[in-house]
Parts: structure tokens; sequence; C-alpha cells
């Protein structure tokens, strides 16, 4: 990382791309906040999945990293999901960035360099298609390394909450009732839109309990799904989702912690607590779970070895056991819209009927017994017609 305090020369063309700096640690906090065209300055070590598709849904036009996004740790998603979506992104300027652009200010971004007011305060690594690529090739050596590291934290989250995942002790009883019912939980992460227009015949025909995860609340509204159920800790979440009319349940961690606690008082809810250290999906999972949910179907949820090592060890581990305690009845998404693209509409089942009896009728009349009911039914036409006029004469 260089850091330079240099003036650019007079008459010199501006270059690069100009934005109004939004500055935070916590990714996901700086999306809430971000338009489209800023500049978002992180500081985000192995970016993930997650966290880059809510800056590109929030518009920005260059992500700058105070970290690298790629460790090679493991093989984090993050930085491909920003360039495939046409997002710069600078890599590991280093932490004076964040002393030297604070929030508002407007800085600009070219190639490798960082300004504001005209000054280069910063430069690191501009990402490209085949430098991520390459760079997640090689962090695929780690992921032994992580997996194992894994081991000791599922220990670890198992010793914490064995009565939670093995007997549901903790988990709310939800005013909504879910018992004998399908559960559908809606994530705002991995190819959540595919997977809900894909559901599209599911719901119409099974009316599952609509279960949104922070913003995946949000995803379940622009689909035209209003959730029936929210579980959140109120940080990630727009207030028309809290206000939309479902449920809420609030994810705390260890000692009824809440992350966005300060705006609970604001909105004046008062929601059921879920503690737990597991993630918002883990906790809504088990919330339906030992609620009597028969089925529960994840959409927008992570899918390979590559996305679930993506939510990092900690996460990864609760997942996993949370997974093995709800067992057969939890489903992925794409898995149930299989099921559901190959079978035959009613619509086009009642065409296929109609043409068929239209076949049948042709061949009839090519019969004589087919030719005296034309003549029949023709008779009896001209009858009508005939009635008709008299009665309207």
């Amino acid at each position: 990382m260089r850091l330079h305090f240099l003036r650019k020369g007079r008459g010199r063309q501006s270059a690069g791309v100009t934005g109004i700096a939004r500055v935070d640690r916590r990714t996901h906090s700086l999306a809430g906040r971000a338009r489209a065209g800023d500049i978002a300055v992180i500081d985000h070590i192995d970016f993930d999945h997650g966290a880059a598709t809510a800056l590109v849904e929030a518009g920005v036009k260059v992500v700058v990293n105070v970290a690298p996004s790629i460790s090679g740790r493991y093989p984090n998603l993050g930085p491909q999901v920003l360039l495939e979506a046409g997002v710069a992104l600078v890599d590991d300027v280093g932490p004076q960035a964040f002393a030297a652009i604070r929030e508002g200010d407007r800085i600009r971004v070219d190639g490798d360099n960082v300004y504001k007011d005209e000054a280069l305060i910063a430069s690191g690594t501009l990402q490209t298609s085949d430098r991520v690529a390459e760079a997640l090739k090689e962090s695929k050596a780690g992921m032994a390394s992580q997996l194992a590291a894994f081991s000791a934290n599922a220990i670890e989250h198992l010793s914490r909450e064995r009565a939670l995942l093995l007997d549901g002790a903790g988990a709310p009883a939800t005013v909504l009732s879910l018992e004998g019912r399908q559960a559908l939980v809606v994530l705002r992460a991995f190819d959540y839109e595919r997977d809900l227009k894909s559901l599209k015949t599911y719901i119409r025909e099974n009316s599952p309990v609509l279960i949104g995860v922070e913003r995946g609340a949000d995803a379940l509204l622009e689909a035209g799904h209003p959730p029936d159920l929210i579980v959140t800790d109120f940080g990630d979440i727009s207030d028309a989702a809290l206000h939309c009319g479902a449920e809420v349940v609030a994810h705390a961690t260890s000692g009824g912690r809440l992350r966005g606690s300060e705006r609970v008082e604001r909105l004046g809810f008062t929601p059921q607590i879920f503690e737990t250290q597991g993630t918002a999906e883990d906790a809504a999972i088990l919330l339906a779970h030992y609620n009597g949910a028969r089925l529960i179907v994840m959409a927008g949820s992570h899918a390979s070895l590559v996305e679930f090592v993506d939510k990092g060890r900690s996460g990864m581990a609760s997942s996993f056991l949370t997974r093995a305690a709800v067992g057969s009845s939890l489903v992925d998404a794409k898995a149930v819209a299989q099921l559901y693209q190959h079978r035959m509409r009613g619509w086009l089942v009642l065409l296929v009927v109609l043409f068929a009896l239209a076949l049948v009728v042709a061949a009839i009349a090519t019969t004589p017994v087919g030719q005296e009911w034309w003549d029949q039914l023709r008779d009896w036409g001209d009858d009508f017609q005939a009635w008709v006029r008299r009665r309207v004469g």
C-alpha cells in the first residue's frame, strides 16, 4: 500500500470515477444508506457474496476496500459479484484511507489511485476478472485448513446451543400457526430473484408461510409476495418491510443483544426475541421447524461448498448443525422448482383436450353418420334463425 499527498498539475483533465464516499466497517450497514453513484469505502477482508450483492443493489459505482478482498484463506465470492455487475473494485488500500476519507466526502478513483481534493491519498490494486479468477484458483488450497477449523467451531457451537438444536429450547412460539404447513424461507443472497421467479407456481398452489430473513423480506415484497413472518436484528431491513403487517421475531445474540435496538425503540416495536448464536437464517429455519412446519423450502440460500464456506467459519458451523437438526424437512428452492418446471400447466391440458375433441369431431364428420349429424345440425340452425326472425318481426 502506498500513501501520497501530491497535487495534480494544473490544466490536467480529471479522469476516473467521482462520487460521494460512504464509509463504514460494516458493509451491510453502509449498503443500507448508499445511493446510486456513490463510492463505498469498506474494511472487509474476504469480501463475501451477500455483502457484494447488497452494494450492487444499492447502485454504488466503485468499492474501495481497506483490506484484501481475497486473502487466500478460501475462495470467497464477493469480488466476482462486483465485477460481473460492472462495479470497480480497488483493493487493499490500507487503513490510512479510513482516516483520510470521511462520510460524505467527494472523492475520485482513477485506476489504482484514490483522490480527495485533487490530492492522491491512497493507492491499492484495481481488480480485474483475470486477477480475481487467479486469486480464487489459488485460494482453493486454503479450503482444507478452513474445513479443519470448521470442526472446532462446530463443536463449540454445539456445546453452546445443544438444547436449542436438539429440543428447540428457547425457540419462541409464533402467533402465526405453522403447524402442519409448508414454509418458504427467503434470503436476499444467492440467486434469490431466480429462485422466487421459479417458485411462482409452488407458492400459488401450496400457499406456504412466507418467512423473510432480514432483507429477504424486502425481496418478497418486491416479488409481489408480502411476507407472513420476518426474522431480523433490525439492522438491514427496510421500514416498509417492517410495517407490511407481518409478524416480526427479533434475532438476538447471547445476552439478548439486538444490533438494531435503537431502531426498535424508535419504531415502537415490541417483537418476540429469539436468542441464538446462529445466523438469522438459522434462526428462521429453527423457528419454522420447532413451530411445526412440515416442509421448509430455502430460497436465496447457499447450496455449494464454496457458497457455504463463504459465510465464514462460525456461520458455516451454525448452518451445518442447524441443517443436521432439521433433517429431511429442509429442501432447496431449486429442487422444488425442478418438480414444478416439468409439470403440464392447467391451461395447456385444457388446450390439448379441446384439440383432441376437434380432431374427433373432424374424423366423425367424414363418415356417413357424421354427414347425417351435420345435416341435422344445419337444419336445427336454420329453424332457430327462422324462429328468431319471427320473434323480432
